[in-house]
């Protein structure tokens, strides 16, 4: 995302538009006639249904992962969200994360300023995510953390959850990987309640991209780096992060690269060995026939199976951001590939005669 413009480009139109269209028209939705219109998104499942989560608050289902139905959105006026902390905020938040621990669900989210790191973490929980229950109900936490311009170099927005188990399953702990732009991604510790900081706090950066020198502390710059998601696998942790603009339709170049350590910590390297904390990082997807741009992803096993999700800006459809669901392979090398399928026209019938 350019944060000279904007943090999110296509959604200056949405905040704009909200009062005057959305609270007019509730039941206004994107049309998904040419694809699934989505930005940010994660999912989880409960029991046979996935749920996904998007920037703005939205919700849809599924029962296989491509066919969704929008529900009713998450709430999205935050009562704790006051001007001394984002000053003319008009409700709403971006980049959610929603993770499962010990009975509960725990939706993550960034309400944001533009053009600025006036931003900040939030978490609401919810015992279920099935709507019809009787028990469903977001109870908001408030804010976990918060970016103040010229007084920190980084920016609170994007964060993503990592639980690491206690023996038998019981207790853990919380890491909260976040940023955009700026000095680069963070990870800190959360406390027991998975809702706060933990205390001594325990911070780090793991990864950056290099950023013009003598560029304003105030200014995003153009060390173009976001929307971290930490998955393990075996003896790994992956760090996924987006580089490159997204935002800009036909015109975003939007990539998903990739490092891993066996710390969560970090360092996190990447397939040639260079640190993210140093601009390393692994090709995983981007620009290709169909997409102008691929990022913002998150990463689960699902069914036996490793699955990519992200959003897209759609070549077919004027770059609209679509979400896009595609399965992973690993190498032997245990590096991830995001598996996307050969154009109609180009697929060989392995039963054609060979011609010379």
């Amino acid at each position: 995302m350019d944060f000279r413009i904007s943090k999110k480009l296509l959604f200056v139109c949405f905040f704009l538009c909200a009062a005057l269209f959305v609270s007019a028209q509730p039941n206004w939705q994107p049309d998904d006639s040419k694809g699934f219109t989505a930005h940010d998104p994660v999912m989880i499942q409960q029991d046979s249904t996935f749920y996904l989560f998007v920037t703005g608050g939205g919700m849809a289902k599924s029962t296989d992962l491509e066919n969704w139905t929008r529900i009713k959105p998450v709430p999205s006026r935050l009562e704790w969200v006051t001007d001394d902390i984002i000053p003319g905020y008009r409700g709403g938040y971006w980049a959610p994360d929603i993770q499962f621990y010990d009975g509960k669900y725990y939706l993550y989210y960034s309400p944001s300023a533009f053009a600025k790191n006036t931003s900040a973490i939030g978490v609401m929980t919810n015992t279920t995510l099935d709507q019809d229950s009787p028990d469903y109900k977001w109870e908001d936490h408030g804010m976990i953390v918060q970016s103040v311009p010229g007084r920190d170099f980084w920016n609170a927005i994007d964060a993503n959850v990592y639980f690491e188990r206690g023996w038998g399953g019981r207790g853990g702990t919380g890491w909260l990987s976040f940023g955009s732009f700026w000095g680069g991604i963070k990870l800190v510790k959360l406390d027991s309640t998975m809702t706060a900081l933990a205390e001594p706090q325990e911070w780090y950066t793991i990864a950056k991209q290099e950023r013009t020198f003598g560029m304003p502390d105030t200014d995003p710059g153009d060390g173009t780096i976001e929307a971290p998601f930490i998955y393990r696998r075996h003896q790994y942790y992956y760090l996924f992060v987006s580089v490159g603009y997204c935002c800009r339709g036909l015109e975003s170049t939007y990539e998903t690269i990739v490092g891993r350590s066996r710390d969560i910590r970090g360092p996190y390297f990447d397939k040639e060995g260079v640190p993210m904390y140093a601009g390393g990082g692994t090709y995983v997807a981007g620009p290709n026939e169909d997409y102008a741009g691929i990022g913002h992803c998150a990463v689960y096993d699902f069914d036996g199976k490793t699955w990519f999700v992200a959003h897209g800006y759609d070549k077919k459809d004027r770059g609209r951001s679509k979400l896009v669901v595609k399965e992973i392979t690993w190498d032997r090398a245990e590096w991830p590939t995001v598996v996307f399928e050969e154009p109609e026209d180009e697929k060989v019938n392995p039963n054609e005669e060979i011609k010379e």
